[in-house]
């Protein structure tokens, strides 16, 4: 974080400062809620949460270096105390981000955020130094923490929004204000708490409202819902897709035989050619889209589409591919789903698992509300229409709807089964996995099926583990 003192933090946030015996002490370090992650120069933001109270660690990360805490009472050490710790901390971070002048970019979408985000920020920091969400930490409190590691140095900060409904990015765009907000789909991720894909596009669409008159608005120009948001905003409009009518667009798509895409990508300033490192015809529009925000910050396409070619990634349990010495690759895609990304993740393991026997060990999407049975029926069906080996369906009755409709749209029933939990299924896969298969893990979050996906690369394998 740039250097504030904790005098001028008060007054920013509103607080005020108990057993602090010099207010001119500056915060150099970053703000911080895990008392695990104080190092000297912190501040840190005490929530009160379901099991824990920050307030309960206050003498301990003091003592760990941390110059005060952004407290909701006092606490005994050198504290600001303020209403509410979350308000307090949107503030500070709303303070710092004008303070520094650096260029904002957010985006939004109901499916690949994360490993968008991911995409713009290894393609820009080659330009500039960049700040970029850590994960997916893109709620109310995640992206002021991110925010607030940002620095005089700091020339581009890269925000993933995340929405559970009507008004959610508006207030997130009140504490980070872009200049270039990016949208890249409208699919049925939370539909259950949104009611429809249209609320959904209503509330994604905030991005592109807050956008000032000298902004970007990054367009998905294949998504009809995202493309229509032109109509939202007053900032120049820039549409990214394989549309011939898309600004930033790809030519003659095709995956390389392990599954990674490859592509001419054209921009209103040149051509050049790309070879992901990632895995999934379904990152050539994540490409797309980090190459529009790129160019339109001056970058040419050759260091675009090389940039491209050289990123990883980033955050963890997205199409981690790991290759067993015994010849079995574990793709690990089980951080979240949603039916868009199920499809995606799918079509890629048939892509990979050319030749090869595919197993698709799948659970739960959460958030669906009444179209949960529909999609889990339609992705099982999906997985068998993919020639999938066999689809291991692990959980409960969501889980069973997947089994079905693979049951159903298959000939003998022998594409698919139903597994009660996630060591039922490593049981079986331990006991039939053969070198050579490839094996893809995808739940929602709270289904945890990542154990599957660890317990995979750990059996039976003699020496090392080569993991992409």
């Amino acid at each position: 974080m740039i250097a504030l003192s904790l005098a001028e933090i008060a007054a920013v946030v509103g607080g005020q400062t108990h057993d602090i015996p010099d207010p001119s002490v500056q915060v150099t370090g970053p703000v911080v809620r895990d008392s695990r992650e104080v190092v000297p120069g912190s501040l840190f933001a005490a929530f009160v949460g379901e099991r824990v109270d920050g307030h309960d660690f206050a003498a301990r990360v003091v003592e760990a270096g941390a110059v005060a805490v952004l407290a909701s009472r006092p606490v005994g050490v050198p504290a600001i105390v303020v209403e509410d710790v979350q308000t307090a901390l949107g503030a500070l971070a709303r303070h710092v981000v004008r303070r520094l002048g650096a260029t904002l970019v957010a985006l939004t979408g109901s499916a690949g955020k994360t490993s968008t985000k991911d995409l713009i920020a290894q393609v820009l920091r080659r330009k500039a130094p960049t700040v970029f969400t850590p994960q997916s930490l893109n709620n109310e409190i995640g992206l002021p923490l991110t925010a607030l590691t940002a620095t005089e140095e700091t020339q581009f900060l890269v925000l993933e929004m995340g929405a559970r409904g009507i008004g959610h990015i508006r207030y997130l765009t009140e504490l980070t204000p872009p200049r270039i907000g990016l949208v890249l789909n409208v699919g049925t991720a939370h539909i259950g708490e949104f009611g429809g894909r249209e609320q959904i596009a209503q509330a994604k669409g905030e991005l592109v409202e807050a956008l000032p008159e000298d902004g970007a608005a990054i367009l998905n120009a294949d998504d009809p819902l995202v493309r229509a948001m032109a109509s939202r905003t007053k900032a120049k409009v820039v549409l990214f897709g394989e549309s011939a009518e898309a600004d930033v667009r790809a030519e003659n798509v095709r995956l390389t035989d392990s599954g990674q895409p490859s592509f001419r990508l054209l921009t209103p300033s040149g051509a050049s050619d790309v070879t992901m490192r990632l895995y999934g015809e379904h990152h050539v529009s994540n490409a797309l889209a980090a190459a529009a925000v790129a160019h339109e910050l001056g970058m040419s396409a050759e260091e675009i589409a090389t940039a491209l070619s050289e990123a990883g990634s980033l955050s963890r349990w997205r199409m981690e591919v790991t290759e067993r010495p015994d010849g079995v690759t574990i793709v690990n895609d089980a951080y979240n789903a949603n039916p868009e990304s199920m499809r995606a993740a799918l079509r890629a393991l048939a892509a990979m698992g050319k030749g090869r026997r595919t197993w698709a060990v799948l659970g739960k999407m959460a958030e669906l509300g009444d179209e949960a049975l529909a999609e889990h029926d339609a992705v099982g069906r999906l997985a068998v229409r993919l020639n999938v080996s066999k689809l291991v369906a692990v959980g409960g009755i969501e889980a069973s709807w997947l089994q079905l409709g693979a049951y159903n749209e298959g000939s003998w029933g022998e594409e698919s089964v139903h597994v009660s939990d996630a060591q039922a299924a490593i049981d079986l896969l331990r006991s039939e996995l053969r070198p050579g298969d490839v094996v893809l893990v995808k739940a929602s979050r709270s289904v945890g099926l990542e154990s599957v996906a660890q317990a995979l690369v750990e059996t039976g394998a003699e020496g090392e583990v080569a993991a992409r």
